[in-house]
């Protein structure tokens, strides 16, 4: 069945399964933009000038309506962690990119690698505005210093796939760093766009927790008496690992969180509702994903900075060895999928719930997205009677309550 069938974006947009990827002003070549809600969620406006061609190619890919696997044939497949070839500790080779960056620099490491030894031309990506620094903007960097000037995590909302046909455009090959949810939509485009295929040559992603929306970083600023306008910097992560959050503004005043003041609070991170339905936050479309490695899933202090890396494809693995051998990454202990349990364990507890929560959504006459390879169903297994009802029965309250409240132009 078509990914798409009995859909509209409209209605994906009312149901707030929109992460607002960018896909559709792509699609549309910016007819359609991805517009900032009052609530603080990308979202495309407007979503009634479709073509019909447009509309079934964006729901064939959209993260709202489909998500699906990208494996290798012969690969081990994990019934967490997906399909991978193996799995390691990595951190990047040169002091100041491990240290600017977030967590070990791994991706960006990997995203100046692939400009420095050719392997592709330019990379697709998402850094701070420079007029609004508190917000994020896609970009395409044609060399390492750009890379670099763009990296560190961006938390609120990103919308890399806006820039997408930009990139296809320029007919030279790329790689694009990006959440799971995005490299998923790029994975399933290419079977109506061979271009994707031709052209993005390299897939990178972080292991992803999920997408406040800027209404988290509003109440930062509101918590230091300050005024978007005023802001010079905003940097969620990096400068160490975990790294502050820093806020520097026009007048010189700085202004610091330490992560877990920032995070450790779930309920005020202001999640999008896709994210916690979210069924691949593990870059199962990636050639390599990245993620962070503390024991139990929270850091307890700062450090040097150490990811863990899922090499999911020969492309990868190619990719880190090339690094490697360049002096851009250093590879430490391997890692097995029951390790990574345990360093990223609220993904675990996510990934089998969402067999539960999907059932909750069809409760509340939504349709849930749907999933190929990413064995949902065999992990919602694993949840007893007890936990499986209570996931279900919260799952369709929250969707009621979201769609109610979901963010509007």
């Amino acid at each position: 069945m078509n990914a798409g069938a009995g859909r509209s974006i409209a209605e994906i947009v009312a149901n707030d399964l929109c992460v607002g990827c960018g896909l559709c002003e792509a699609l549309t070549e910016g007819r359609v933009e991805m517009v900032m809600t009052a609530a603080g969620a990308l979202r495309p406006s407007p979503t009634d000038v479709f073509t019909s061609r447009e509309e079934e190619r964006i729901l064939a890919a959209c993260p709202g309506a489909v998500a699906e696997a990208r494996a290798e044939d012969g690969i081990d497949v994990d019934i967490v962690w997906g399909a991978y070839r193996w799995m390691a500790y990595a951190w990047a080779g040169r002091p100041d990119t491990r240290h600017r960056s977030a967590t070990g620099g791994v991706l960006t490491a990997l995203g100046v690698h692939v400009l420095r030894a050719g392997l592709a031309d330019f990379v697709l990506h998402v850094g701070a505005d420079p007029d609004r620094p508190m917000r994020s903007r896609w970009i395409l960097s044609e060399d390492p210093e750009s890379v670099l000037a763009n990296t560190s995590s961006r938390y609120g909302p990103t919308a890399p796939l806006a820039g997408l046909t930009a990139a296809l455009e320029r007919r030279r090959p790329f790689a694009i760093i990006a959440k799971p949810c995005d490299l998923g939509a790029v994975h399933a485009l290419s079977r109506t766009d061979p271009r994707v295929d031709e052209l993005c040559v390299v897939r990178l992603a972080l292991v992803c927790g999920g997408q406040s929306r800027l209404s988290k970083s509003q109440a930062v600023l509101a918590e230091f008496g300050i005024e978007e306008d005023e802001v010079a910097l905003f940097r969620y992560r990096g400068h160490g690992n975990p790294g502050p959050t820093v806020v520097e503004t026009t007048a010189g005043d700085r202004f610091t969180k330490n992560y877990l003041e920032m995070w450790e609070d779930e309920s005020g991170w202001d999640v999008e509702t896709r994210c916690k339905l979210c069924p691949d936050a593990l870059g199962e479309a990636a050639d390599v994903a990245a993620a962070d490695v503390w024991p139990g899933g929270s850091p307890t202090g700062e450090d040097a900075g150490f990811n863990g890396i899922i090499v999911r494809t020969a492309t990868g693995e190619d990719l880190v060895i090339s690094a490697v051998e360049a002096g851009d990454l250093v590879l430490g202990d391997p890692i097995t999928p029951r390790t990574f349990d345990g360093l990223q364990p609220h993904q675990v507890r996510k990934k089998e719930a969402l067999a539960a929560r999907y059932r909750g959504l069809a409760d509340a006459g939504v349709t849930p997205i749907e999933t190929r390879g990413l064995r949902i169903p065999e992990l919602g297994r694993r949840l007893d009677a007890e936990r499986f009802a209570d996931e279900r029965s919260g799952a369709g309250r929250r969707i009621r309550a979201a769609r109610a409240a979901a963010p509007r132009c």
